[in-house]
């Protein structure tokens, strides 16, 4: 985060008189080179002087002359090369990690999402069209254009245009994402996820809340939908089983659902049992909104904990093949608040005692079990709180 960033044909300057007080800046841009999965090629994401240049006061007037032309208000500017037309990559990691950042200016954010702040004027692309953005199921637009309803959005060929004018501008405010330089990070070591990032700073437990009740309120409810520990807890299970890859096992599956159904009979839990792909965007959001419990396999159905309101009862479970684990939903859960539960199969964990993130062979197969008793009882555990919430 940045105020007065400068630009001018294409390359980004910091006006600093104190070049030492400055990061070393591979920890803040980076050529956008695309990252390929399993070849890194840091060298090739390293800037350089045609990236991002440190200068003088002295040097910035004889560069930008009489003056820059300012782009107002609040930026995001993303540097990253395309791969963000996924739900969980835009909203949880993305817009997650600007916000975060961005609130960390502002740590008395309330628990019904006001804030000081002023919202994003506006989202740029350094290495995106406009053809490359949104997800195959639609929420990319959807939560964007609910966050932040004025918000315009510029892309590659705006970023050429400035560049080729010859003229210098400088951002008012500016937020930088970086997927190359955050992974350099110490927190993304720690979960290898790029939101990790921010949270090294300042924060207030609301953080999430302005964003969240947005979204929210968007679908056509109340922010403080979800509030509280005396409504009905709702439980709500994202299948994956018509997906036709990263399944339980069928009986598993149906042993899971019956479990569930018998939990609503005996304590008057509403259970919901969901594929997220045959849902609206508007009912998936009221409906996570309203959760309690959200579990399911690892997968981008499980995204919409984002949605959920935390309070002591707030939890998510997510169910791998036995001794696989990754932190994506781990590490966002637990940003936001609530409790998350690993399973493998009977077996669960949680937060501070973790699995090492693997892949194992099996991770992204149809046959991962899952125990529906384990569950259940875990069910009726964190339910319980109720009761000693109220006491």
């Amino acid at each position: 985060m940045c105020d007065k960033l400068y630009l001018l044909n294409g390359i980004v300057y910091i006006v600093s008189d104190h070049p030492s007080a400055i990061p070393d800046l591979r920890f803040i841009y980076s050529t956008g080179a695309y990252i390929e999965e399993g070849n890194p090629s840091p060298d090739s994401r390293l800037p350089t002087s045609e990236d991002i240049q440190v200068i003088s006061t002295k040097t910035a007037a004889r560069l930008f002359g009489t003056g820059a032309h300012v782009i107002d208000g609040v930026s995001f500017l993303v540097n990253d090369p395309p791969h963000i037309t996924h739900y969980y990559h835009w909203a949880a990691e993305l817009w997650f990690g600007f916000w975060r950042t961005y609130t960390s200016l502002d740590l008395v954010i309330s628990a019904e999402g006001n804030s000081t702040l002023p919202p994003a004027r506006r989202i740029l692309f350094r290495h995106l069209d406009n053809h490359h953005w949104r997800d195959y199921a639609s929420m990319n637009q959807w939560v964007l254009r609910s966050s932040f309803p004025s918000a315009v959005m510029e892309f590659k060929d705006g970023w050429f245009d400035r560049a080729e004018m010859g003229r210098a501008f400088v951002f008012e405010r500016v937020i930088v994402a970086d997927r190359s330089s955050a992974m350099l990070s110490y927190n993304y070591a720690r979960y290898q996820r790029t939101a990790g990032a921010p949270n090294a700073l300042p924060g207030g437990m609301n953080w999430w809340q302005p964003i969240r009740n947005n979204v929210v309120q968007f679908a056509g409810l109340h922010s403080e939908t979800g509030g509280g520990t005396t409504k009905t807890p709702v439980i709500t299970y994202i299948s994956r089983q018509k997906w036709g890859r990263r399944m339980l096992i069928p009986e598993h599956h149906d042993r899971l659902v019956k479990a569930l159904y018998k939990l609503r009979d005996d304590y008057g839990y509403e259970v919901n049992v969901v594929n997220a792909e045959s849902m609206s965007r508007k009912d998936q959001i009221r409906l996570a909104a309203r959760t309690t419990i959200m579990m399911g396999v690892h997968g981008n159905g499980l995204t919409s904990l984002l949605w959920m309101k935390p309070n002591p009862r707030s939890t998510v479970m997510e169910f791998f093949y036995p001794q696989g684990f990754a932190h994506d939903y781990e590490y966002t859960t637990r940003a936001l608040g609530m409790v998350h539960y690993g399973f493998w199969d009977a077996e669960h964990f949680t937060s501070p005692s973790l699995p090492i993130p693997r892949y194992v062979d099996g991770f992204q197969g149809n046959e991962i079990p899952i125990n529906a008793d384990a569950v259940v009882n875990l069910c009726i555990h964190r339910l319980s709180l109720e009761e000693e919430v109220d006491d």
